[in-house]
């Protein structure tokens, strides 16, 4: 049996930041309603047969689900729960924004079984809360996170942010020990990165701004995992980190190329053969599924080196990386070929031991490079 998870994209948010690139809509709260009914009809009439899954994870993501209401949110999990065998769920996962999450509703989600809460806290500064266009304060961040210990929840994830244009190694170790004073189980610390079709890449392209040099990167890069490693936080992830035993068991599936369900408008789905993805329009998902159509945009075969080529690149932001049993014998001399030639081009960053390939810390930082490098052709 394979263990999978679930994914369900919630698109609504109060206002969009700059530098997202996930697919959502701003006040459009009045669709709401239709929204999680087309989103029951794409659950109900999926095809996929999931006899040999075992789900352990849901993440609801988006978006801002919280801003559903637990009405609807329990119309979703019960729709999942009749569809699919939730017993083996370990790990269900809801995401938050500071200050739109009352504590009331957190209570609500966690009596449906939420078990895990996601913050995007983002920075606690607030000039750089103002360039990101988060709408909330760090205040909110407080007061929402003792909401979400008030209501139960045990296990809480929180987002933050560096390499921001205009934020200094003293703001970003501001951030890191204000987050570690509050003592989350895990901690996800993003480079700002530049994604075409956002507010953020359009400022870079009319140079009204412009992101910070890669040497201060690097910088960041080693303040955070100090400052994390410090407080008994372990790297298990380039971006992410954790107390033992709280790695984000949902996410693990996907750098471990583990199947999942995606439902809602762009989710993705996988399941070892094929990839396939659901139209990023609010309106045409819902009006597809209202006339009993499929809300599925693209397919994408996955040849055996395609698959291969995924274990690597995922693998290799795991620092624990990936088996090399995973290899194919068919493609085992080749892969052997590139690896010799990858370790040639960046000495001494790889490190092949126990049947798996991994990179030392400094390598984490080429980690997308070395992927590159070393994947079949």
């Amino acid at each position: 049996m394979n263990t999978t998870g679930i994914y369900i994209h919630i698109p609504f948010c109060k206002s969009k930041c700059i530098y997202c690139d996930f697919y959502s809509v701003a006040g459009q709260d009045n669709k709401i309603e239709i929204f999680v009914n087309a989103l029951i009809r794409e659950i109900e009439t999926c095809p996929v047969d999931t006899t040999k899954w075992t789900f352990d994870t849901i993440f609801i993501g988006g978006g801002t689900p919280s801003l559903l209401n637990a009405q609807q949110m329990e119309k979703i999990i019960s729709t999942l729960d009749d569809k699919y065998d939730l017993n083996k769920i370990i790990e269900f996962t809801i995401e938050a924004n500071p200050g739109e999450a009352r504590k009331e509703k957190l209570k609500e989600f966690y009596s449906l079984g939420i078990n895990r809460l996601s913050i995007g806290v983002q920075s606690f500064k607030s000039e750089l809360l103002q360039f990101l266009s988060r709408i909330h304060s760090s205040d909110d961040v407080f007061r929402t996170f003792q909401s979400a210990r008030d209501a139960g929840f045990e296990n809480i994830n929180c987002d933050l942010i560096y390499n921001i244009p205009g934020q200094s190694l003293e703001d970003w170790r501001f951030d890191l020990n204000t987050l570690v004073n509050l003592n989350p189980e895990h901690i996800s610390a993003y480079s700002l990165t530049v994604e075409q079709g956002t507010k953020l890449f359009e400022l870079l392209q009319n140079k009204s701004i412009l992101m910070a040099p890669e040497k201060l990167h690097e910088h960041f890069n080693t303040l955070t995992l100090s400052t994390l490693t410090k407080n008994n936080y372990n790297q298990y992830e380039i971006s992410n980190y954790s107390i033992p035993n709280k790695e984000c068991l949902h996410n693990l599936h996907y750098w471990k190329n583990d199947f999942y369900l995606g439902f809602g408008p762009s989710a993705h789905s996988y399941d070892g053969k094929k990839r396939w993805n659901n139209f990023s329009n609010l309106d045409k998902y819902i009006a597809l599924l209202e006339n009993g159509k499929s809300s599925i945009e693209t397919f994408d075969d996955i040849t055996e080196i395609k698959r291969i080529n995924e274990i690597i690149g995922f693998g290799l932001r795991m620092t624990n990386g990936f088996k090399i049993s995973r290899i194919p014998s068919n493609l085992s001399n080749q892969f052997q070929k590139q690896l010799k030639q990858t370790q040639i081009k960046f000495p001494k960053m790889i490190i092949k031991e126990n049947n798996r390939i991994k990179l030392i810390q400094k390598g984490m930082n080429f980690a997308d490079t070395i992927a590159m490098e070393m994947m079949l052709s």
